[in-house]
């Protein structure tokens, strides 16, 4: 039976109290369960003269989460503390819960009481119902938008509800599992309840199955009536960082005048709020901070949290140099930063604040996988040591795809990071959309009810209520190593930017919003009514803060400050960026007797291990074909690429759907145990203190993982970062993240990546959604040497082509169009030789046609070349050359020159499987037509809308047409 069962308190406590009195008076199977019970789990009586019987239904805290709905009115016990009540049990007691309520009331939590007086075990069956509805529901009545637009009525928490109206407040009552004193009068039990879920905090915990995790914020919480207590100093640091924030952006408006800016102004309480998680992680042992955040508040956050040079700031405002950002930078508030900071009580802590596109939510993934490459470079084994703090909007939390791609990462073993504490500014409105137009949901938060983890909703008008959050959540991730969720309510003083004219489309809000105080203006009549500060005192933080801001810019404007981004520092500092050009070439060679010592290792299984007879087999065939001096196959030539790069110290990590074994079945990085499911990574063994090798199964994601591994490589330039993709065209669900990051980080932020992409790529007839990897796409993002790309032939050229991107120093993405049919075909192959004694072939001529009578040379990439020389041999055709070019970009002039320089004056075709739409063709044509000076034919498929045909046999007769056009 599930123990996560349901009955009513109430009626189980009467059904014990009427066997107290006499046994045989309950059903034979209540008699049963009572009769076991100890002997010390009596009735009592309370001071009030109230009955009370135990908790015989065991942790009440177990609160059914009713959210969505009304809600029954009764708690829902966890697991019982003694026995487990049978099915017929708790049947019996929905059948009572149904003749005392009648129909009209199941279901409504509404319990009307039969007597003016409760008798007590019916009184602590009410009082738990309220005190459940107040965990359940509180959050929704909680004072939490400073605007006060869209208040609900309470009415699910009034007494009348529960039948307790006509109860004297002063009945003493046991309050049961609730975090204080066990007895007290029913009136004080509500008051803290109410200052507990209902004040300037509401949170949703009961969501979350974990029995320890729930009831360890529902101590936290009840104990000390979700109130910090706060010391002087702490609130003089607070005021601090509210003027800080407000007075950054009063300024910055009064001097940038129409500047965007996107001002934090109504969220001021974001800046202590960052202030606080940041000192509070670093003093539970976090050593670095990884920040993600869109643009509000950007500026502020760089300035008041990060400490950046205000001059710099203010210089890019100024903006006086243009020359120096032509074609390249990005914008002020999209920029990163990073910078070392010391807590109040002496703990240092790095921050990083990555950078971001205008694609808000897309750096999620890339900031976990720049914290999770940190942990393991740390070793931080139990992901303490490195934090991940992402800042979101609420409409973009709510309706960007990327944010549940990234939330569902969290738990998996190959991408979590020890939890993520998640900060959305809630600005109440995204553009100009309200909510009750962009989400279906009453919280913009509720996409990470999939999470099963706490939300703390926060009143920013209350920034003591913030620093109450900001303890719970930040020791909650700490304990329990899981996400957590602080939804800060506020709203923008201005629009969208400061362009922006918000009452043209929310009158009513804006009436609100001209109608309010400062936060910082509410924050300082409370503390000075308390006696905490005088007004004196507050207007001289204010007047030094403003002066501070006065000097830097007088300096920037008399000066001359360029701004920029620091980069290739620390981790970064031996590697380079630029031109191809001025990069050696370097040897990928390794000595075959190591080849072949790393071949049995690589392929080794372990004694008693029951692998599967193919596996073995496979495993078996590579070992001998590449001792024996046999062609080998792709994945031979991949796993030994992999093999020899672990013994040379570089870390390996590979991911992607289905990569341990390969969409295609041709790795088989991981085996199983047939008889037992035990996973077994044979490079994981191959030597004592090589490098650590780590494959992954990911989810169905692309855009989430994609992002995850480039913001792993960010953090690696020394390892092998690999994505792959279980077919090319996946890659497009993950094309913010190519566009946006890959292929412009280094020319808009100065960040360089090494990430591995492999795609698979080729027309053999699988329909339009596996055949192109949409390769021309990839090629229109090529400028100033950013990318790789390759579309290899050989396993000696993936062999090379790997190792090239560790050995030699230069970091670049890498985008190879891996092949599918290639894996296995008797033709793409290579030997031992070919590894030990070759390297990297950026164009592979032709060496079977004389090029005096050559008539037409055939220029193409990939899979098509095996095409080509099947069709020239069956026509018999001896004077055409074919010539392989394997790196499509960057490409030398000088090679593709001297490829083509022994054919004279010979016809040059360009030929290829996609579309004359699609595919290199356009930019073949742009690019080598002047590199040659020659004019270059094109033999394609048609143009089309799609990349390829959905029937096989259209897919032969367009074959057929393409070697035609090809040989013509």
């Amino acid at each position: 039976m599930n123990r996560d069962f349901g009955v009513n308190q109430g009626l189980v406590e009467e059904l014990f109290l009427e066997w107290c009195a006499n046994p045989s008076s309950v059903p034979v199977e209540w008699r049963e369960f009572f009769d076991a019970l100890p002997p010390e789990d009596q009735p009592t009586l309370t001071s009030a003269g109230a009955v009370h019987a135990p908790d015989l239904t065991g942790d009440q805290n177990h609160d059914q989460d009713t959210d969505s709905g009304e809600g029954n009115g009764h708690p829902r016990p966890g697991p019982s503390v003694f026995l487990q009540p049978t099915e017929e049990q708790i049947h019996f007691v929905d059948r009572r819960v149904g003749e005392r309520e009648g129909p009209e009331s199941r279901g409504r939590g509404s319990v009307p009481p039969t007597d003016a007086v409760l008798a007590g075990y019916e009184l602590q069956g009410r009082v738990s119902a309220l005190m459940n509805a107040y965990r359940v529901r509180g959050h929704l009545y909680a004072k939490l938008d400073p605007l006060d637009i869209n208040a609900l009525d309470p009415h699910e928490l009034m007494l009348e509800r529960y039948g307790l109206d006509k109860v004297d407040p002063e009945t003493v009552i046991n309050t049961g599992d609730f975090a204080g004193p066990q007895n007290l009068p029913l009136g004080e039990l509500v008051r803290r309840l109410e200052e507990t879920y209902c004040r300037s905090i509401g949170v949703e915990f009961t969501v979350i199955e974990d029995i320890e995790e729930r009831n360890w914020l529902r101590a936290q919480m009840e104990s000390s009536l979700n109130r910090l207590d706060l010391t002087a100093d702490q609130q003089r640091r607070i005021l601090t960082k509210l003027t800080d924030a407000e007075i950054f952006e009063q300024f910055l408006h009064t001097n940038y005048v129409g500047a965007k800016r996107f001002s934090l102004e109504g969220a001021e309480s974001f800046i202590p709020m960052m202030d606080l998680l940041v000192d509070r992680s670093a003093n539970l042992g976090v050593k670095e901070v990884v920040i993600g955040m869109a643009h509000r508040g950007r500026l502020n956050v760089l300035t008041n949290i990060m400490g950046k040079n205000l001059q710099e700031i203010f210089a890019d405002f100024e903006d006086d140099r243009p020359e120096d950002k032509i074609g390249r930078g990005d914008v002020k508030y999209h920029n990163g930063y990073s910078t070392d900071r010391v807590t109040p009580e002496g703990h240092q802590v790095h921050l990083t604040l990555s950078f971001n596109p205008s694609h808000l939510e897309f750096v999620n993934p890339v900031v976990n996988g720049r914290a999770r490459a940190k942990q393991e470079r740390a070793a931080d084994q139990d992901h303490i040591a490195v934090l991940p703090l992402m800042v979101h909007g609420d409409a973009a939390f709510a309706g960007q795809g990327i944010v549940p791609e990234t939330l569902n990462l969290a738990g998996l073993e190959g991408y979590s990071t020890g939890g993520t504490i998640h900060v959305v500014i809630n600005n109440q409105i995204g553009f100009t959309t309200l909510p009750s137009d962009s989400r279906s949901t009453r919280y913009c938060t509720d996409i990470s009810r999939m999470m099963r983890v706490p939300v703390f909703h926060v009143n920013g008008e209350d920034p003591e209520a913030v620093a109450t959050v900001v303890e719970l959540a930040t020791e909650f991730r700490r304990r329990f190593h899981k996400d957590v969720i602080i939804d800060l309510f506020g709203y923008r003083k201005y629009g969208h930017n400061e362009g922006d004219e918000p009452r043209f489309t929310q009158p009513e809000m804006y009436r609100a919003v001209d109608a309010k105080r400062t936060v910082r203006e509410v924050y300082v009549e409370k503390l000075v009514s308390t006696g905490k500060i005088t007004v004196e005192e507050a207007e001289g933080i204010r007047e030094q803060r403003r002066v501070e801001l006065e000097a830097a810019l007088q300096e920037t404007r008399s000066g001359s400050y360029r701004t920029g981004v620091n980069s290739m520092e620390g981790l970064w500092s031996t590697y380079k960026a630029g031109a191809d050009a001025d990069v050696p070439c370097v040897d990928t060679s390794v000595p075959r007797a190591r080849l072949e010592r790393l071949m049995e290792a690589a392929n080794a299984i372990p004694e008693g291990f029951a692998a599967h007879k193919k596996i073995r087999r496979l495993y078996e065939t590579r070992i001998k074909q590449a001792l024996l001096g046999k062609p080998f196959d792709w994945g031979t030539a991949e796993v030994l690429a992999y093999a020899t790069l672990l013994t040379e110290s570089a870390r390996i990590r590979l991911t992607g759907q289905d990569s341990r074994r390969g969409t295609f079945s041709h790795r088989h990085a991981a085996i199983y145990d047939m008889n037992t499911g035990e996973r077994h990574v044979p490079l994981c063994h191959l030597e004592e203190g090589q490098a650590t090798f780590t494959v992954y199964d990911s989810p169905l994601s692309e855009a989430g993982v994609l992002g995850f591994e480039f913001g792993y490589s960010l953090d690696s330039p020394d390892a092998l970062v690999v994505w792959e993709a279980q077919f090319g065209d996946f890659a497009n669900g993950a094309q913010v993240i190519i566009d946006q990051f890959i292929s412009s980080s280094e020319d808009k932020w100065h960040r360089l990546s090494g990430l591995t992409m492999l795609l698979p790529h080729g027309f053999e007839g699988q329909g339009p959604e596996h055949s192109s990897a949409r390769l021309e796409r990839f090629l229109d993002m090529c400028a100033e040497d950013n990318m790789q790309i390759v579309n290899l032939t050989t396993p000696a050229q993936i062999f090379h082509c790997l190792r090239r991107q560790v050995v030699r120093p230069w970091r670049k993405p890498l985008v190879v169009m891996s092949p599918k049919s290639l894996l296995r075909s008797p033709k793409a192959r290579s030997t031992l030789d070919d590894l030990a004694e070759g390297r990297f072939m950026r164009i592979i001529g032709d060496d079977t046609t004389d090029p005096d009578k050559a008539r037409r040379v055939i220029l193409c990439s990939g899979k098509v070349y095996y095409d080509l020389v099947d069709a020239r041999a069956e026509r018999e055709i001896d004077d055409v050359a074919i010539i392989r070019i394997e790196q499509l970009y960057p490409m030398r002039p000088e090679d593709l020159r001297g490829a083509v320089a022994p054919y004279g004056d010979a016809e040059l075709l360009w030929c290829q499987e996609e579309p004359w739409n699609m595919g290199p063709w356009f930019f073949v044509n742009a690019r080598y037509g002047p590199m040659l000076g020659r004019t270059l034919l094109c033999a394609s498929r048609e143009e089309s809308a799609s990349p390829a045909t959905g029937s096989k046999a259209a897919h032969m007769i367009e074959h057929g047409r393409l070697m035609d056009a090809a040989f013509a």
